[in-house]
């Protein structure tokens, strides 16, 4: 059994959370740079908590700019099993309206000037993302959400776009209507990938805030009506991640989906090719399986 210990990456609002104990902001040192923030830790109703402000406390870094491989990098040296990452996104489904959540399933990477990899050149892996968020996750968001009087959707395709820019109304449509697509964000790749080298189970919960720009009764999405929507979900998100411990226990067993598992068979490159930098800085992600 592994001690449970959630992570949560999202935005301002959710992590003023009531009943924290011992809540306190640790700086943690990542070889792969600065995180966003500090971590805000604690524990509630007895299982451990981290919270990662991804975009900095003050929101001062672009989608582009965040540190994702820091971001996951810190919360895998803190002990972190199991993360959750919460963020606003658009709509491409009438039936997903603004205030809905959706727990998302699926990705379409359409970021371009992002690191993407804890690997490369020295020490090659390939991990699957066939199946790119933890079933097992997904169900403790879903309950939790309900318990929280949210409307809440379960399965979704997740385009992530560069930004920082919202989307033309061309790009919205096919989006939409050609690539099947069902909400729309800046944030949640290569967060994803990231989290799978790391062997963290992961889970993406979007807060719909907007329907882009395809709606024909809507119009092009409007920052004010983005922020006002976020305010009003900010009690149901925290309500929400108040209930996640409970369904989560405090210990865990390895996980169904394997998502702890993930670097068994993905690590390509020869012991004695692997260069020893490299090694040193996938001493938390990948140490389980390079030093043992």
């Amino acid at each position: 059994m592994t001690r449970t210990r959630i992570g949560i990456i999202g935005g301002s609002g959710i992590y003023e959370i009531e009943g924290l104990e011992d809540a306190r902001w640790v700086k943690v040192e990542s070889p792969w740079g600065e995180p966003s923030d500090e971590i805000l830790t604690g524990r509630l109703d007895g299982v451990d908590l981290a919270f990662l402000p991804r975009h900095g406390r003050g929101h001062y870094l672009s989608p582009t700019d965040v540190p994702y491989r820091a971001n996951i990098d810190a919360l895998k040296r803190l002990g972190v099993t199991d993360v959750i990452s919460i963020s606003a996104c658009g709509s491409f489904r009438d039936e997903l309206a603004p205030g809905d959540f959706v727990i998302v399933d699926q990705f379409i990477d359409r970021t371009f000037a992002r690191d993407k990899s804890f690997f490369g050149t020295g020490c090659v892996a390939h991990v699957s993302m066939a199946h790119p968020t933890c079933a097992r996750l997904g169900d403790a968001c879903e309950t939790a959400a309900r318990g929280a009087g949210i409307t809440v959707h379960r399965g979704g395709t997740y385009l992530a776009m560069e930004g920082p820019q919202f989307s033309s109304l061309a790009e919205s449509k096919m989006y939409r209507e050609q690539w099947g697509a069902d909400v729309i964000g800046m944030t949640n790749m290569p967060e994803a990938k990231l989290a799978r080298e790391a062997e963290l189970c992961y889970a993406s919960v979007a807060m719909i805030t907007d329907y882009d720009s395809w709606h024909p009764d809507h119009g092009a999405v409007e920052i004010t009506q983005i922020i006002a929507t976020l305010t009003g979900n900010a009690h149901k998100g925290r309500d929400k991640v108040r209930r996640l411990p409970s369904l989560l226990g405090a210990e865990r067993s390895p996980c169904p989906c394997g998502c702890d598992r993930a670097l068994e068979f993905a690590i390509m490159t020869a012991p004695e090719k692997r260069d020893p930098a490299l090694v040193a800085k996938l001493d938390a992600v990948a140490g389980r399986v390079l030093n043992g």
